[in-house]
């Protein structure tokens, strides 16, 4: 088990949204890995990326859900990059998402693959952009129609079933979700 603890050792970030199919950070490595018990679902709300603050766009977050595994990209990051990186994402991150510590298993270094801890960001439903949960076809109607600085919501959530499926990755939310976008939800 690798350890981020220590300041002379490289760090480990887990992505499971944007950051799987547009890191826009420098890293070392990138494995596939899942971390067990979330559920990822696109129930956090972005004013400042995929949407506005008049109309808001859809992005994904991780729900406690005992028993899920959320597949995603875990990227290593030296040392000398560490302070960098962490203070790029906190900005990218910012609209109600906060960093938290998880286990990532990694299955492709075969058997039981390694397990590492990693720092994810998270956005918790008490934050001020959380939009929570509501049907899917609400869901796709929303994402259709946001647009923000960093493009289409469709854009991201197309990319990251795109993303998913390369990974061989299971996920009904955003598969589902994705097929109701491309209908025109």
């Amino acid at each position: 088990m690798t350890s981020d603890s220590d300041s002379s050792e490289s760090i480990w970030i887990f992505g499971y949204g944007s950051l799987i199919w547009r890191p826009d950070f420098q890293f070392e490595e990138r494995r596939h890995g899942f971390i067990r018990d979330y559920a990822r679902r696109f129930w956090q709300g972005s004013t400042d990326h995929r949407g506005t603050p008049d109309f808001p766009g859809r992005v994904v977050t991780l729900i406690d859900q005992p028993g899920a595994i959320c597949w995603g990209a875990a990227f290593r990051v030296s040392v000398e990059q560490t302070q960098e990186v962490l203070g790029y994402l906190d900005r990218r991150e910012s609209g109600g998402f906060r960093r938290k510590r998880v286990e990532v298993w990694m299955p492709e270094t075969g058997g039981q693959g390694d397990r590492i801890s990693a720092q994810l960001y998270l956005a918790p439903g008490q934050n001020p952009n959380y939009l929570g949960p509501d049907s899917l076809t609400s869901i796709a109607k929303q994402i259709c129609l946001a647009q923000g600085p960093s493009g289409s919501n469709i854009e991201y959530a197309l990319e990251l079933a795109g993303a998913l499926r390369e990974m061989g990755a299971e996920d009904d939310h955003v598969f589902s979700l994705e097929a109701l976008i491309r209908k025109g939800a």
